[in-house]
């Protein structure tokens, strides 16, 4: 009785289920190391010479050009390495950056601009160190400096940080200010 169970658990998978299975699947034909790189690529390519416009209106170039670039990309197993490391890695740092974005939503005003400059801070810094890590993982070895300056760089980013809100705190509400005898406006 308790290997029907098992048997059971087996066929139609534990984890997943048919989805992962069919998942599965699709990585075994090279489904996610092959042909999503290679749309990725083209559709890229394709629309930078079409947007550019630099054949003109001859999109069959276009066409040929981001084919050849594409399927050149993929000769070598660099490109497929490189997305298998960085797509999930910046799965993770935007679902970290929704968290903040969710967390923030309940305690500062959405409507001020300063909170979305600061996301967009951590988004860069997010890509930044998603990119940095997925190269060192494929072979970049010379991108590792970066870690080792790391400390150095929150602390520049961080005291830059707290002058800016300092300043931004103490901004004078009105528009002119008196030195000695002289008077300047805010508008001159």
């Amino acid at each position: 009785m308790l290997n029907e169970g098992l048997m059971f658990l087996y066929s139609y998978g534990y984890y997943g289920g048919t989805i992962g299975n069919a998942l599965s699947q699709l990585e075994q034909m090279g489904f996610f190391a092959y042909v999503l790189p290679f749309l990725l690529i083209f559709t890229l390519i394709f629309g930078i010479l079409s947007s550019m416009k630099l054949f003109k209106e001859n999109r069959g170039v276009d066409a040929v050009i981001a084919l050849t670039v594409a399927l050149m990309a993929l000769q070598f197993d660099f490109v497929p390495n490189f997305f298998s490391q960085v797509f999930p890695r910046m799965g993770i740092a935007l679902a970290a950056i929704l968290v903040i974005l969710i967390v923030a939503g309940f305690f500062v005003d959405p409507s001020k601009s300063w909170i979305m400059y600061i996301l967009l801070g951590v988004g860069v810094i997010a890509s930044i160190a998603v990119l940095v890590s997925a190269s060192g993982n494929v072979g970049y070895y010379s991108s590792y400096w970066i870690w080792n300056y790391l400390p150095s760089i929150g602390l520049i980013i961080g005291v830059i940080v707290i002058i800016l809100i300092v300043v931004g705190a103490f901004k004078p509400d009105n528009k002119e200010y008196k030195l000695g005898d002289w008077r300047i406006s805010k508008n001159s």
